[in-house]
């Protein structure tokens, strides 16, 4: 039986099940779950990293997504404040649209 020890959707034991297949859950206390999540976002976000098509990087990125609404949960936000934060950043120092690529600053 494949060992995985990480965090997976929900539904993952429900979809498992139904393939008659056996496993093993645990329910993980608030300090194992802030840190599977930080380390299902890497894992998401490299997946992002290695798509090859307009397809597969949108399907990351809603698994980076997804991530980010339970990150914001876990920090007692919405994903409306986070959303209201990014404005304000976006509105002091700008966003990504022009891509810009800084090269060096000198003193």
């Amino acid at each position: 039986m494949p060992t995985y020890n990480k965090l997976v959707r929900d539904r993952i034991p429900e979809i498992i099940k139904k393939t008659g297949k056996k496993f093993s859950t645990k329910i993980l206390d608030n300090t194992e779950y802030i840190k599977e999540l930080k380390k299902k976002s890497f894992e998401e976000l490299d997946e992002y990293v290695n798509t090859t098509n307009n397809e597969e990087a949108i399907e990351e990125l809603a698994d980076v997504l997804e991530i980010i609404y339970a990150l914001a949960e876990y920090h007692g936000a919405t994903i409306d404040k986070i959303e209201e934060v990014r404005k304000q950043k976006a509105e002091k120092r700008g966003s990504f649209r022009e891509k810009v690529f800084l090269i060096e600053v000198s003193e």
